[in-house]
Formats: structure tokens, C-alpha cells, sequence
């Protein structure tokens, strides 16, 4: 098998630049209103489809719409209304938990600062890179979800394997200005294009890509 090949600074940016101007319109997939809406959308996100967390938010929002209404509530109550997401004991543990830090330490604000967001039980990096990109425009790194890990080592962008390696990974090699949307336009080319088989005929970048790993396209 050839060994993976590894884009060049100037050849990532170039690619991710090009693939940001092709799907311009691509932007964060769950549906919210308010910071605590963001945090409690992103922890039920986890190994769920966006459509259902999505179908899932609607009447939770309109039931809870703080912090100190989510440290309130009650557990058999609150998962009523997310059952129909993946492990939906233990993310409304994590809600009503992060929530209740939420109202002790932050007075009831969904905080702004890295530190303080992974310190909050539910939270990792990619949630907390999330948060702050999408509540406060705050660009600190880049989320790196599931198609992050897929298309990185594909697209040449990294040939780590662990999400904050790759993240570290992608932040030296990819102008800032690409980290805000940097996941979301990864996230519909992979859905459209860059499938287990990659149609590669009608990729934007093909001509940049070096295809790591695929066997078989289109």
C-alpha cells in the first residue's frame, strides 16, 4: 500500500479554500436560539442523527429555557422528552449536571471560555469549539466531529487519528479565517461527495486531493 501523503501548508489551505468557496452555504447543522439551547442540543447530538436531535429540540426548548430550568428539572421528566435520542439517561445526567454548574458558578450563562466549558460534565473539546464558534463567535480552534475524522486523513489534512491531534493538526496547516466553517463544509462535502465511495469525478478539489486510502471511486 503507498504510504499516505501529507498536504503541504500552502496545498491545505488551498484545498480547504476551495472547498469553503464551493459549498458557501455550508454552515452548523442543529437547529437553536440561545447559548443553554446550543450546549443541551450539542450534548444530545452525540452518536445521534442532526435530524432527530432536531425533531427532538422543538417542544424541550419550549419546555426548558434556562440554565436553572434544566438544573430544576427532573430526570424521568426531562428524558420524556429525549427518548427518542442515543443514551438519553446519561445525557440528561449531563444536562441537568452542567446546568446546575451553570446557575452555582456562572450564574446561569452558558460561559464563554474554553476552560471553563470543558470543565462542565458532558462537555468535550469539539462541544465546547462548537459553543463558542456558534453562541459567541468566538474562534478559538476547530470541531472536530465524525466527518472531521473521516476526510483528514483522506484529503492529506493529517495522518493522526485522535480528535485533538487532528485538530492541532488542521490549526497548523489551515488559515484561520477557514476554522469557523472549516467542519460544516467538510461535514456536506462528505455527504455529498466524499462517500465511503468517493465520487471523485465531480469533486471540486480532485485535482488537489491525494485520495489517501481510497480503493475504489467514482
Amino acid at each position: 500500500m503507498a504510504a499516505e501523503k501529507l498536504l503541504s501548508d500552502k496545498e491545505a489551505a488551498k484545498l480547504v479554500s476551495d472547498l469553503c468557496n464551493h459549498y458557501k452555504d455550508a454552515h452548523y447543522y442543529l437547529n437553536f436560539k440561545t447559548p443553554i439551547d446550543l450546549l443541551v442540543a450539542a450534548i444530545l447530538s452525540a452518536q445521534t442523527r442532526d435530524v432527530v436531535t432536531n425533531k427532538t429540540t422543538p417542544a424541550l426548548f419550549e419546555k426548558y429555557k434556562t440554565a436553572k430550568d434544566y438544573a430544576n428539572a427532573d430526570p424521568e421528566k426531562l428524558m420524556e422528552y429525549i427518548k427518542g435520542v442515543s443514551f438519553p439517561a446519561n445525557k440528561a445526567k449531563n444536562i441537568i449536571n452542567a446546568c446546575k454548574t451553570i446557575v452555582e458558578k456562572y450564574k446561569g450563562k452558558v460561559p464563554d471560555r474554553m476552560d471553563q466549558l470543558l470543565d462542565l460534565p458532558g462537555i468535550g473539546r469539539k462541544t465546547a469549539n462548537t459553543i463558542l464558534i456558534n453562541a459567541y463567535g468566538i474562534v478559538e480552534g476547530i470541531p472536530v466531529d465524525t466527518w472531521v475524522i473521516k476526510l483528514s486523513p483522506r484529503l492529506g489534512l493529517s495522518k493522526q487519528k485522535d480528535p485533538d491531534k487532528i485538530e492541532l493538526d488542521l490549526k497548523s496547516k489551515i488559515p484561520k479565517e477557514y476554522w469557523r466553517k472549516m467542519t460544516y463544509v467538510l461535514k456536506t462535502h462528505g455527504r455529498a461527495i466524499c462517500k465511503p465511495v468517493p465520487i471523485c469525478s465531480k469533486c471540486s478539489v480532485q485535482k488537489l486531493c491525494p485520495k489517501n486510502g481510497v480503493t475504489e471511486r467514482l
